[in-house]
């Protein structure tokens, strides 16, 4: 009786099966961790871009004659997203005389601005702020 090769599987072939699914599951989380990493700094990213805006514009209504604390921190909230004044800290420090420094400084915490992904490995964002100084002339 004569056997047909085509219908056996090779030896080779049957040690293999299975290899595929197993590189599958090791790097599979690798890969959903680094995209939670890339969405988790792309926030954090564009976040911190808005806080340094809102700087300065915070910067340039303090070096106008006449500006108070309020008038700054109500500047600084037009800029800002809603999500980003959670826990918003403002600090002015005005010159007193013309030509002299201004300062405006604002800090969001890191949680506001983005959520905290990777948190499991080890990077967490609680207690961390995202910090913008800006420094001024004033008129």
């Amino acid at each position: 009786m004569k056997r047909a090769d085509h219908q056996r599987i090779p030896t080779q072939r049957r040690k293999r099966r299975g290899v595929l699914s197993m590189e599958l599951v090791l790097t599979l989380p690798i890969l959903f961790m680094l995209l939670m990493a890339l969405l988790q700094f792309m926030m954090l990213f564009y976040s911190r871009s808005l806080i340094v805006e809102a700087s300065r514009a915070g910067a340039r209504k303090a070096t106008l004659p006449g500006a108070t604390v309020q008038d700054i921190e109500t500047e600084i909230q037009r800029v800002l997203a809603p999500r980003l004044q959670q826990g918003m800290q403002v600090e002015v420090a005005f010159g007193e005389w013309s030509g002299d420094a201004v300062s405006v400084s604002v800090a969001v915490p890191m949680t506001a601005a983005a959520p905290d992904l990777l948190w499991p490995i080890g990077f967490g964002l609680n207690g961390q702020n995202l910090f913008a100084e800006t420094r001024m002339v004033r008129e």
